[in-house]
Protein backbone atom coordinates (compact mmCIF):
# COMPACT_ATOMS: atom_id res chain seq x y z
CA UNK A 1 0.00 0.00 0.00
CA UNK A 2 1.67 3.29 -0.83
CA UNK A 3 2.40 5.67 2.01
CA UNK A 4 0.38 8.99 1.91
CA UNK A 5 0.67 11.44 4.89
CA UNK A 6 -1.17 10.80 7.78
CA UNK A 7 -4.37 12.86 8.17
CA UNK A 8 -5.07 14.05 4.77
CA UNK A 9 -8.53 13.20 2.77
CA UNK A 10 -6.35 10.56 0.83
CA UNK A 11 -5.39 8.72 4.27
CA UNK A 12 -8.94 9.02 5.66
CA UNK A 13 -10.22 7.28 2.89
CA UNK A 14 -7.94 4.75 2.67
CA UNK A 15 -8.24 4.54 6.67
CA UNK A 16 -12.38 4.26 6.09
CA UNK A 17 -11.56 0.91 3.85
CA UNK A 18 -10.39 -1.15 6.83
CA UNK A 19 -11.62 0.42 9.87
CA UNK A 20 -15.22 0.69 11.58
CA UNK A 21 -16.73 4.08 11.66
CA UNK A 22 -15.94 3.94 15.50
CA UNK A 23 -12.00 3.17 15.52
CA UNK A 24 -11.25 6.07 12.45
CA UNK A 25 -8.96 8.53 14.25
CA UNK A 26 -9.64 12.01 14.43
CA UNK A 27 -6.74 13.97 14.49
CA UNK A 28 -8.06 17.39 15.28
CA UNK A 29 -6.95 18.80 18.43
CA UNK A 30 -9.88 19.46 20.21
CA UNK A 31 -10.48 20.71 24.03
CA UNK A 32 -11.60 16.89 24.33
CA UNK A 33 -8.26 15.69 23.13
CA UNK A 34 -6.51 18.42 25.15
CA UNK A 35 -8.31 16.73 28.64
CA UNK A 36 -7.70 13.59 27.77
CA UNK A 37 -3.88 13.33 26.77
CA UNK A 38 -3.27 16.43 29.87
CA UNK A 39 -1.97 13.91 32.68
CA UNK A 40 0.31 12.55 29.72
CA UNK A 41 1.77 16.50 28.83
CA UNK A 42 2.54 17.30 32.80
CA UNK A 43 4.93 13.87 32.43
CA UNK A 44 6.65 15.45 29.77
CA UNK A 45 6.37 19.02 30.07
CA UNK A 46 10.21 19.35 30.61
CA UNK A 47 11.02 18.06 27.37
CA UNK A 48 8.30 18.74 24.71
CA UNK A 49 7.57 22.76 24.78
CA UNK A 50 4.05 23.54 25.16
CA UNK A 51 3.82 24.63 21.20
CA UNK A 52 4.62 21.07 19.72
CA UNK A 53 1.74 19.25 22.11
CA UNK A 54 -1.03 20.02 20.16
CA UNK A 55 0.58 18.54 17.18
CA UNK A 56 1.23 15.50 19.10
CA UNK A 57 -1.99 14.77 21.10
CA UNK A 58 -4.70 13.92 18.79
CA UNK A 59 -1.79 11.13 17.45
CA UNK A 60 -1.30 10.23 21.14
CA UNK A 61 -4.80 9.96 21.96
CA UNK A 62 -5.65 7.92 18.30
CA UNK A 63 -2.47 5.38 18.60
CA UNK A 64 -3.67 4.41 22.56
CA UNK A 65 -7.44 4.15 21.70
CA UNK A 66 -6.06 1.93 18.62
CA UNK A 67 -4.07 -0.16 20.66
CA UNK A 68 -6.91 -1.62 22.87
CA UNK A 69 -8.70 -1.96 19.50
CA UNK A 70 -6.13 -4.07 18.26
CA UNK A 71 -5.01 -5.78 21.45
CA UNK A 72 -1.35 -4.27 20.42
CA UNK A 73 1.11 -3.19 22.55
CA UNK A 74 3.96 -0.92 21.93
CA UNK A 75 7.42 -1.46 22.55
CA UNK A 76 9.74 0.88 22.62
CA UNK A 77 13.42 1.55 23.09
CA UNK A 78 14.88 4.10 24.76
CA UNK A 79 16.48 6.24 21.87
CA UNK A 80 12.83 6.63 21.15
CA UNK A 81 11.66 10.59 21.26
CA UNK A 82 9.31 11.34 24.50
CA UNK A 83 6.39 12.01 23.00
CA UNK A 84 6.66 8.23 21.65
CA UNK A 85 8.30 6.48 25.01
CA UNK A 86 6.42 8.02 27.48
CA UNK A 87 3.21 9.14 25.66
CA UNK A 88 2.02 6.44 23.46
CA UNK A 89 4.34 3.03 24.74
CA UNK A 90 2.92 -0.27 27.06
CA UNK A 91 6.88 -1.30 27.47
CA UNK A 92 10.01 0.34 27.53
CA UNK A 93 14.01 -0.04 28.04
CA UNK A 94 17.09 -1.15 26.44
CA UNK A 95 17.03 -4.11 24.07
CA UNK A 96 17.24 -6.64 26.61
CA UNK A 97 14.17 -5.28 28.65
CA UNK A 98 12.68 -5.29 25.39
CA UNK A 99 13.62 -8.44 24.68
CA UNK A 100 12.05 -10.18 27.89
CA UNK A 101 9.17 -8.33 27.79
CA UNK A 102 8.58 -9.40 24.17
CA UNK A 103 8.55 -13.06 24.93
CA UNK A 104 5.75 -12.05 28.03
CA UNK A 105 3.55 -10.32 25.38
CA UNK A 106 -0.33 -11.33 26.27
CA UNK A 107 -1.13 -8.88 23.49
CA UNK A 108 -2.36 -10.70 19.46
CA UNK A 109 0.01 -7.73 17.43
CA UNK A 110 3.27 -5.99 19.24
CA UNK A 111 4.24 -3.01 17.30
CA UNK A 112 8.28 -2.41 17.53
CA UNK A 113 8.98 1.28 18.15
CA UNK A 114 13.12 0.93 17.47
CA UNK A 115 14.93 -0.44 14.89
CA UNK A 116 14.45 -3.70 12.40
CA UNK A 117 16.62 -6.23 14.74
CA UNK A 118 14.11 -5.22 17.68
CA UNK A 119 11.29 -6.03 15.67
CA UNK A 120 13.15 -9.33 14.31
CA UNK A 121 14.07 -10.23 17.89
CA UNK A 122 10.29 -9.93 19.07
CA UNK A 123 8.95 -11.90 16.22
CA UNK A 124 11.26 -14.64 17.25
CA UNK A 125 10.46 -14.95 20.73
CA UNK A 126 6.66 -14.35 19.30
CA UNK A 127 6.36 -16.73 16.52
CA UNK A 128 2.34 -16.68 16.41
CA UNK A 129 1.97 -13.04 17.05
CA UNK A 130 2.36 -10.39 14.18
CA UNK A 131 4.80 -8.26 15.16
CA UNK A 132 4.82 -4.39 13.12
CA UNK A 133 7.52 -2.22 12.97
CA UNK A 134 6.45 1.56 11.82
CA UNK A 135 9.12 1.58 9.10
CA UNK A 136 10.90 -0.97 7.69
CA UNK A 137 13.53 1.78 6.55
CA UNK A 138 14.29 1.90 10.55
CA UNK A 139 17.91 -0.25 10.32
CA UNK A 140 21.03 -0.39 11.61
CA UNK A 141 24.63 0.64 11.42
CA UNK A 142 25.81 -2.18 13.66
CA UNK A 143 23.32 -5.01 12.27
CA UNK A 144 24.70 -4.40 9.04
CA UNK A 145 28.65 -4.28 9.41
CA UNK A 146 28.58 -8.18 9.51
CA UNK A 147 26.65 -11.26 7.91
CA UNK A 148 25.76 -14.98 8.27
CA UNK A 149 28.59 -15.54 5.53
CA UNK A 150 30.69 -13.34 8.03
CA UNK A 151 30.01 -15.63 11.06
CA UNK A 152 30.61 -18.85 9.47
CA UNK A 153 34.00 -17.57 8.18
CA UNK A 154 35.06 -16.65 11.41
CA UNK A 155 33.90 -20.29 12.91
CA UNK A 156 36.34 -21.62 9.97
CA UNK A 157 39.20 -19.48 11.16
CA UNK A 158 38.64 -20.02 14.83
CA UNK A 159 37.47 -23.45 15.23
CA UNK A 160 35.59 -24.73 18.63
CA UNK A 161 35.73 -21.20 19.97
CA UNK A 162 32.33 -20.01 21.09
CA UNK A 163 30.25 -16.57 19.00
CA UNK A 164 28.50 -14.29 21.52
CA UNK A 165 26.54 -11.98 19.16
CA UNK A 166 25.67 -8.59 20.37
CA UNK A 167 21.31 -8.67 19.77
CA UNK A 168 21.80 -5.14 17.44
CA UNK A 169 21.91 -7.96 13.97
CA UNK A 170 19.98 -9.76 12.31
CA UNK A 171 18.24 -12.90 12.34
CA UNK A 172 20.49 -14.51 9.74
CA UNK A 173 23.73 -13.52 12.33
CA UNK A 174 21.77 -14.79 15.52
CA UNK A 175 21.40 -18.43 13.82
CA UNK A 176 24.64 -18.74 13.35
CA UNK A 177 25.87 -18.13 16.57
CA UNK A 178 26.00 -19.60 20.34
CA UNK A 179 24.20 -17.42 22.03
CA UNK A 180 23.49 -13.56 22.56
CA UNK A 181 24.08 -10.64 24.12
CA UNK A 182 23.37 -7.01 25.30
CA UNK A 183 25.29 -4.15 26.62
CA UNK A 184 24.26 -5.09 30.02
CA UNK A 185 25.09 -8.23 30.15
CA UNK A 186 27.69 -8.79 27.50
CA UNK A 187 30.61 -9.50 30.54
CA UNK A 188 27.99 -12.46 32.32
CA UNK A 189 27.25 -13.83 28.91
CA UNK A 190 30.71 -14.30 27.91
CA UNK A 191 31.81 -15.40 31.45
CA UNK A 192 29.20 -18.19 31.40
CA UNK A 193 30.38 -20.09 28.62
CA UNK A 194 33.41 -21.31 30.24
CA UNK A 195 35.94 -21.01 27.45
CA UNK A 196 39.33 -19.21 27.45
CA UNK A 197 38.58 -17.62 24.06
CA UNK A 198 35.05 -16.02 22.65
CA UNK A 199 34.25 -13.99 19.55
CA UNK A 200 32.04 -11.33 20.43
CA UNK A 201 30.79 -9.62 17.29
CA UNK A 202 30.02 -7.21 15.88
CA UNK A 203 30.56 -4.18 17.73
CA UNK A 204 34.61 -3.70 17.93
CA UNK A 205 34.24 -1.08 20.96
CA UNK A 206 32.43 -3.29 23.38
CA UNK A 207 34.36 -6.79 22.57
CA UNK A 208 37.33 -4.39 23.40
CA UNK A 209 35.39 -2.53 27.07
CA UNK A 210 33.98 -6.34 27.39
CA UNK A 211 37.82 -7.48 27.49
CA UNK A 212 38.64 -4.92 30.30
CA UNK A 213 36.16 -6.75 32.32
CA UNK A 214 37.29 -9.96 32.20
CA UNK A 215 40.35 -12.36 31.73
CA UNK A 216 38.81 -14.56 29.04
CA UNK A 217 40.42 -13.80 25.45
CA UNK A 218 38.42 -11.79 23.54
CA UNK A 219 38.36 -11.29 19.32
CA UNK A 220 36.60 -8.81 17.53
CA UNK A 221 34.78 -7.78 14.55
CA UNK A 222 34.80 -3.98 12.86
CA UNK A 223 31.59 -3.51 13.42
CA UNK A 224 31.13 -0.01 14.82
CA UNK A 225 27.59 2.03 15.92
CA UNK A 226 27.25 5.46 14.26
CA UNK A 227 26.22 7.10 16.35
CA UNK A 228 28.52 5.81 19.19
CA UNK A 229 31.84 6.01 17.24
CA UNK A 230 30.99 9.80 16.56
CA UNK A 231 32.07 10.53 19.91
CA UNK A 232 36.10 11.84 21.04
CA UNK A 233 37.96 12.07 23.56
CA UNK A 234 38.76 15.82 22.88
CA UNK A 235 34.88 16.55 22.79
CA UNK A 236 34.31 15.02 26.25
CA UNK A 237 37.46 17.17 27.74
CA UNK A 238 36.50 19.99 26.18
CA UNK A 239 33.11 19.66 27.83
CA UNK A 240 34.77 18.57 31.36
CA UNK A 241 37.14 22.22 31.06
CA UNK A 242 34.00 24.21 30.24
CA UNK A 243 32.44 22.92 33.33
CA UNK A 244 34.45 20.90 36.10
CA UNK A 245 31.27 19.36 37.96
CA UNK A 246 29.53 17.71 34.93
CA UNK A 247 29.64 13.99 35.11
CA UNK A 248 30.23 12.15 32.22
CA UNK A 249 28.65 8.81 31.51
CA UNK A 250 29.03 6.57 28.28
CA UNK A 251 27.74 3.32 26.34
CA UNK A 252 29.97 0.58 26.31
CA UNK A 253 29.76 1.26 21.57
CA UNK A 254 32.12 4.16 22.40
CA UNK A 255 36.16 4.38 21.45
CA UNK A 256 37.96 3.25 24.17
CA UNK A 257 39.20 6.89 24.88
CA UNK A 258 35.96 8.30 25.01
CA UNK A 259 35.05 5.68 27.55
CA UNK A 260 38.33 6.38 29.46
CA UNK A 261 37.36 10.07 29.82
CA UNK A 262 33.91 8.78 31.33
CA UNK A 263 33.08 8.70 35.09
CA UNK A 264 30.73 5.54 34.55
CA UNK A 265 30.42 3.22 31.51
CA UNK A 266 27.04 1.17 30.88
CA UNK A 267 24.43 -0.07 28.90
CA UNK A 268 21.14 2.19 28.37
CA UNK A 269 19.34 0.99 31.39
CA UNK A 270 22.87 0.83 33.80
CA UNK A 271 23.25 4.64 32.55
CA UNK A 272 19.86 5.47 33.98
CA UNK A 273 20.54 3.57 36.89
CA UNK A 274 23.48 5.35 37.60
CA UNK A 275 21.55 8.61 37.01
CA UNK A 276 18.85 7.73 39.69
CA UNK A 277 21.53 6.31 42.37
CA UNK A 278 23.87 9.55 41.92
CA UNK A 279 21.72 12.25 41.47
CA UNK A 280 24.29 14.48 39.85
CA UNK A 281 23.38 18.20 39.01
CA UNK A 282 24.94 18.11 35.52
CA UNK A 283 25.46 15.08 33.70
CA UNK A 284 26.12 14.36 30.12
CA UNK A 285 25.09 11.11 28.45
CA UNK A 286 26.98 9.58 25.75
CA UNK A 287 24.79 7.93 23.49
CA UNK A 288 21.95 8.53 21.39
CA UNK A 289 20.20 12.12 22.29
CA UNK A 290 16.98 11.31 22.80
CA UNK A 291 17.84 9.16 25.55
CA UNK A 292 18.94 12.16 27.39
CA UNK A 293 15.29 13.84 27.25
CA UNK A 294 13.48 10.43 28.44
CA UNK A 295 15.60 9.92 30.99
CA UNK A 296 15.44 13.83 32.23
CA UNK A 297 11.64 13.33 33.17
CA UNK A 298 12.36 11.14 36.20
CA UNK A 299 15.45 13.87 37.07
CA UNK A 300 14.04 16.69 37.59
CA UNK A 301 17.00 17.83 39.31
CA UNK A 302 19.54 17.20 37.12
CA UNK A 303 20.58 19.34 34.28
CA UNK A 304 21.50 17.49 31.03
CA UNK A 305 24.26 18.38 28.66
CA UNK A 306 23.32 17.07 25.63
CA UNK A 307 26.16 16.85 22.89
CA UNK A 308 23.23 15.89 20.47
CA UNK A 309 24.14 12.72 17.93
CA UNK A 310 20.99 11.47 16.89
CA UNK A 311 20.58 7.65 15.24
CA UNK A 312 18.74 8.71 11.80
CA UNK A 313 17.32 5.21 11.64
CA UNK A 314 15.42 5.36 15.60
CA UNK A 315 14.54 8.95 14.14
CA UNK A 316 12.41 6.97 11.33
CA UNK A 317 9.88 6.05 13.93
CA UNK A 318 7.50 8.87 14.41
CA UNK A 319 3.98 8.86 15.82
CA UNK A 320 2.18 9.42 12.75
CA UNK A 321 4.14 5.94 11.44
CA UNK A 322 2.69 4.40 14.52
CA UNK A 323 -0.81 5.06 14.13
CA UNK A 324 -0.49 4.52 10.45
CA UNK A 325 1.13 0.85 11.35
CA UNK A 326 -1.78 0.37 13.57
CA UNK A 327 -4.53 1.34 11.39
CA UNK A 328 -2.92 -0.94 8.04
CA UNK A 329 -1.28 -3.37 9.91
CA UNK A 330 1.93 -2.90 8.42
CA UNK A 331 4.87 -3.09 8.12
CA UNK A 332 4.88 -6.86 9.23
CA UNK A 333 8.02 -8.45 10.12
CA UNK A 334 8.52 -11.98 8.42
CA UNK A 335 11.77 -14.39 9.69
CA UNK A 336 12.47 -17.56 7.42
CA UNK A 337 11.41 -20.38 9.87
CA UNK A 338 14.56 -22.08 9.30
CA UNK A 339 16.52 -19.31 10.26
CA UNK A 340 14.27 -18.30 13.22
CA UNK A 341 14.33 -21.78 14.85
CA UNK A 342 18.27 -21.19 15.21
CA UNK A 343 17.93 -17.63 15.86
CA UNK A 344 15.77 -18.15 18.11
CA UNK A 345 18.07 -20.62 20.56
CA UNK A 346 20.67 -18.05 20.60
CA UNK A 347 18.17 -15.71 21.99
CA UNK A 348 16.52 -17.59 24.91
CA UNK A 349 20.10 -18.89 25.77
CA UNK A 350 20.60 -15.22 26.61
CA UNK A 351 17.12 -14.42 27.95
CA UNK A 352 17.31 -17.54 30.49
CA UNK A 353 20.46 -17.04 31.64
CA UNK A 354 19.00 -13.67 33.42
CA UNK A 355 16.42 -15.46 35.05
Amino acid sequence: MPTVQTGTPEWEAKAQAVLPPALLPDLTYTPEVAAETAHLYERVKRVIPPIEWPGFAPYIKAINDLKRARNAVVLAHNYMTPEIFHCVADVIGDSLQLAREASKADAEVIVQCGVHFMAETSKLLNPDKTVLIPDMRAGCSLAASITGADVRALREAYPGVPVVTYVNTSADVKAESDICCTSSNAVRVVESLGAKRVIVIPDEFLAKWVQTQTDVEIITWKGHCEVHERFTADELRAYREADPGVKIIAHPECPPDVIDEADFTGSTSGMIKWVEDNQPSKVLLVTECSMSDNVAVDAPNTEFVRPCNLCPHMKRITLPKILDSLVFMKEEVTIDPAVADRARMAVERMINLNH
